[in-house]
Formats: structure tokens, C-alpha cells, sequence
């Protein structure tokens, strides 16, 4: 028996999801909001969420990541009763099991909580994350521990992975990691870096050549395809390989041969690959500036890194480290990090990712090398300022609310243009009765009786208001 939580403020639907959930033998608990479903997902540990996309505080859409955070890593239900493109996108894109139109089907709603329930099951079964050397990639978040769950997964296999982020995001330190855990990890590990290889010496540098094969190649040189045998070659900065050169490339992939410059015979490297790119080669292939199916040799298997944005937690760690290292790197004292200090650095969005943060704290520390601490004062300025930016929107909203906002649901009911008071008065008066409807309905399951008890309505009131407010009354049970 699982623990199922369905969020929606369709009373019907609801109803319809938790029927068939206990008919599968699970406990159901019902939410009509999305502060009312965090609440519910925080006290108890949950297997599987049917989330609206519609609520009355909101898009369901923006829980996806709160969901993914609980410990307990529930499976969700995306369900709307609408097309959205983009809403199916973002949904599967975050996680989601399904995304479901609504009127939904019984035969498949019913199958999809049940293959959702049994795969959550055996994904909570599995054993602790493996232990893996994983030397300077720092940080405990839901976000990067996926990431090195994904890590754990392949690097035992001989699979091509392609490793994806923004740029600062520590995609090689990735590719290291892989190398280090695999069968391979005594053997070299090569780096190619796309972005900085010239392009009249690519295949020379790549393959390798033979004495006297151009102007200049007074010996023979080994390229960094055969430098890589038996271990890892990185691409890094794939996106940049030059388009010419990648036919070549893609038969060393397939094939394991290549031909060095200037030379007859072939040659064979045994080597496993992993690329890096902060591009989107699907998209450079649609414009014909990647080769299609080079990118699919090298996207065999994908793990795209979070930026340090969606890390807050990890900054704190990531800070200590680089102090360290920097510290020691220039040889002095270990410095320490006032709180306030902490905080503006973990209210910048960090454009650069850990990047950088390094670069920023090298320098804070550099401007003021015998100062023991790192003060506010050490920071640039357009961190501080950011901070206080922040602060004053955070203090003035916090201060004079919007008379604009609605404070049942917190969105934004009215247009720029105030309208007069008793309009105002009298849409925000039906919007809160519709509201207090929808969760006394939700709250009592639809039961007529103890919907009246708890309002102090009397039936036909109770009835003429659900009418009045278009709500169905067709879930009611008596």
C-alpha cells in the first residue's frame, strides 16, 4: 500500500482520483491548493502526487521542484484540462511520470498510478547511492547528488556519455569523476579541448602524423586519439569541433581506426568518450552547424548540470572549499567567512557558475591578503549591490502590499488600471466566497452534511451558492 496525495480544486476529479487510488489499495490524502498540498507533502512521506496544473494560488507546474526536493522522492502526475505545449515540456522535462488531459480515461489513469506506484517502489528498494571517488566536486543538493547518481549508473559501462551545462558548472571535473570510477581509470585520461585547436592542424593534432608530413613536422607525433588508447578521451567544448573535421571523427568513433597525417597504414585506439558542451547541438544540428548523427553517437547518454543558481545549498560548501584552496594555493592563513558575507553571496545568481565564485573569492581575498575574515566590503560591488536591491524590493512589498493582488491567492486579479471601489469590492467578494466553496468542498470530500456543519449554511443556501458561483454540485453526496 503506497501514500498518494492528489492536488486539485476540481472536487469531481479528485473524488475520481482517489476512488481509483483506494481501489489500488492506497491511502489518499486530498489538497485544493498549493500551499495546502506543501503542507500535506512536508508532514508525510509520499510515494505519488496527482497535481493539477490549474489551482486557485497558482500553477501546479512551479511545485515540480519542491516535489523533487522531499526526501521521500515522490512520483508525480501531471493532470490539466488543457493543451499546453509548453506545460507538457516543462513536466516531463522536471521529472514528471505522466502528463494527462483531462476528461482522463479510467482505463489509464488507473494504469498509469499503478506502473508509477511499482517503479517508485523498486527506485526506493535500490541501494544507497554507490561510493564514488568524486575528489573536488562539492555539494550535497537534490541537484547534484542526481547528477552523481547518473554518474554512479554509467561509469561502470563502456557507454559515450555527453555531458551538458552552463559554462563554469564543472562539467569536466564530471568527466573525471566517470573516468576515475571506471574499469578504465588506470589508464589515461585525455583531454581535447575543441575551442582552442587550430584549424589547419586538427586531424594533426587528433591522429597525429608522420616526419615530413607538412612544413614543420620534423619527427613523428603521436596525436591525442592514440594517447588515449586503452583509457578516456574528453571531448571538451564539443560544439566548437570544427564541421569539417567531424566526418573524420565520427568513423574514429564507430570504427576505433584513424589514419595519422601524412601515413598509408591505419591505426586502432581502444579508447572510451565523453564530451562536454555548454551548446545545444540539437538545435546546431537542425541548422545544419553540427553533424546529426555525431550528436547522436555522442548524446548516448546525457547528464546535464545544474547551475549554481538552482545549488543555494551547496554555495556554503563550495565557499569554505574554495577558500581553502585559494588560501593555501597563495599561502596564507585560512580565512573565515562572516555570515552576512554568506548571505549576499548566496543571493547572487552567479551568471558564472562555480567559476565564477572562484574568481570572485580569489579576488576578495587578494584585495586584503592579512585581513583574517572576508567582510561585505571585500565583495564587488555589483554583488553587494544586488544584495541590497533585493532587500529593499523584499522590505517595500513586505510593507505596502499591492492593493492590485488578491491576498487569498496571491495573483495578480486586476488590470494596471485601479478599478472603482465598489467594482473592487465586489470581485474580490464573490472570488473569496468561490474560494472558501472550493475548500469546504475539497475538506469535506463533498459531503452535504458536514459541509453545512462546518460553514453554518443551510442546504439551500449552501446549494444557491454553488449555483450562483457555477461550481458543480453533482459531487455532493448526501
Amino acid at each position: 500500500m503506497g501514500n498518494v496525495i492528489i492536488i486539485d480544486d476540481d472536487v469531481i476529479i479528485s473524488n475520481l482520483l482517489a476512488s481509483h487510488c483506494k481501489q489500488l489499495k492506497h491511502k489518499v490524502t486530498s489538497a485544493g491548493t498549493i500551499e495546502e498540498g506543501k503542507r500535506l507533502l512536508t508532514n508525510q512521506p509520499v510515494d505519488l502526487v496527482c497535481l493539477d496544473v490549474h489551482l486557485p494560488d497558482g500553477n501546479g507546474l512551479q511545485m515540480l521542484p519542491f516535489i523533487q526536493g522531499l526526501p521521500s522522492s515522490p512520483e508525480v502526475i501531471i493532470i490539466t484540462g488543457t493543451d499546453e505545449e509548453d506545460g507538457a515540456d516543462l513536466a516531463i522535462k522536471n521529472g514528471a511520470w505522466d502528463y494527462l488531459q483531462k476528461p482522463l480515461s479510467r482505463q489509464n489513469i488507473m494504469l498509469q498510478i499503478q506502473r508509477a506506484m511499482e517503479y517508485h517502489a523498486i527506485k526506493m528498494q535500490r541501494t544507497s547511492r554507490i561510493s564514488l571517488k568524486r575528489d573536488e566536486i562539492i555539494g550535497e543538493s537534490r541537484a547534484i547528488c542526481d547528477c552523481l547518481d547518473q554518474v554512479a549508473h554509467c561509469a561502470g559501462t563502456e557507454v559515450g556519455v555527453l555531458i551538458t551545462g552552463e559554462t563554469g558548472t564543472g562539467k569536466e571535473l564530471f568527466a573525471r569523476a566517470i573516468h576515475a570510477n571506471s574499469l578504465r581509470s588506470n589508464r589515461p585520461f585525455v583531454v581535447v579541448d575543441c575551442a582552442s585547436l587550430p584549424e589547419k592542424l586538427v586531424e594533426s593534432i587528433l591522429f597525429g602524423h608522420v616526419k615530413g608530413a607538412f612544413t614543420g613536422a620534423n619527427s613523428d607525433q603521436k596525436g591525442l586519439v592514440e594517447q588515449a588508447d586503452g583509457g578516456t578521451l574528453f571531448l571538451d567544448e564539443a560544439g566548437e569541433l570544427p564541421l569539417e573535421t567531424q566526418k573524420s571523427f565520427l568513423r574514429v568513433l564507430q570504427e576505433k581506426v584513424y589514419r595519422p597525417v601524412g601515413k598509408g597504414s591505419e591505426h586502432k585506439s581502444d579508447f572510451r568518450l565523453i564530451a562536454a558542451t555548454n551548446r545545444d547541438l540539437s538545435e546546431m544540428a537542425a541548422k545544419g552547424l553540427f553533424r546529426s548523427d555525431l550528436y547522436y553517437r555522442l548524446n548516448a547518454f546525457n547528464i546535464h548540470l545544474p547551475p549554481l543558481r538552482e545549488r543555494e545549498k551547496d554555495i556554503d560548501k563550495l565557499l569554505m572549499a574554495c577558500v581553502f584552496t585559494i588560501c593555501q594555493r597563495n599561502k596564507l592563513p585560512i580565512k573565515g567567512v562572516l555570515p552576512e558575507t554568506l548571505e549576499m553571496l548566496v543571493a547572487y545568481p552567479w551568471p558564472g557558475n562555480v567559476r565564477e565564485l572562484e574568481n570572485r573569492l580569489e579576488k576578495a581575498i587578494i584585495s586584503d591578503p592579512k585581513n583574517p575574515v572576508i567582510y561585505p566590503i571585500h565583495l564587488p560591488a555589483e554583488i553587494r549591490l544586488h544584495y541590497i536591491r533585493n532587500v529593499t524590493t523584499q522590505r517595500h512589498e513586505q510593507q505596502v502590499p499591492s492593493p492590485l493582488r488578491d491576498p487569498l491567492i496571491g495573483q495578480d486579479r486586476f488590470p494596471s488600471v485601479l478599478p472603482p471601489f465598489k467594482e473592487y469590492r465586489r470581485i474580490l467578494c464573490n472570488d473569496a466566497e468561490k474560494y472558501y466553496l472550493q475548500r469546504l468542498m475539497a475538506d469535506t470530500e463533498g459531503n452535504i452534511s458536514s459541509a453545512c456543519k462546518i460553514s453554518g449554511l443551510s442546504r439551500s443556501r449552501f446549494y444557491g451558492l454553488l449555483k450562483f458561483h457555477s461550481l458543480p454540485s453533482s459531487a455532493i453526496i448526501d
